[in-house]
């Protein structure tokens, strides 16, 4: 069995980075999909394609997959570099701004 280790990007629809700190140990799919004839919905027999493990750490999702015989390839996040403002949110408001008002 082939399977992936990853550390999953933030959502496109938040800012924050809940669910981004655990590791997660995916497997690759071994049957293409099909498409089901009478309802034509898609649908695959490999069972495997829905499990997601979650680790706390890379080193535990490694040794799982090593004592369970599992092929894992291990993808390595791109980190973000920090944005932190000076004054942070409040500058927005302040009444000695430098900038133009923009919004």
């Amino acid at each position: 069995m082939r399977a992936r280790i990853y550390q999953p990007a933030k959502t496109a629809m938040s800012s924050g980075t809940a669910k981004t700190k655990d590791w997660v140990l995916e497997f690759a799919p071994s049957s293409a999909r099909g498409v089901d004839p009478l309802m034509g919905w898609t649908s695959s027999d490999d069972m495997n394609s829905q499990v997601r493990l979650h680790f706390e750490t890379l080193e535990a999702a490694r040794d799982y997959a090593e004592e369970n015989g599992i092929d894992a390839i291990v993808m390595q996040p791109k980190k973000r570099k920090t944005n932190i403002r000076p004054r942070g949110y409040g500058e927005n408001f302040a009444t000695d701004r430098r900038g133009a008002w923009t919004h």
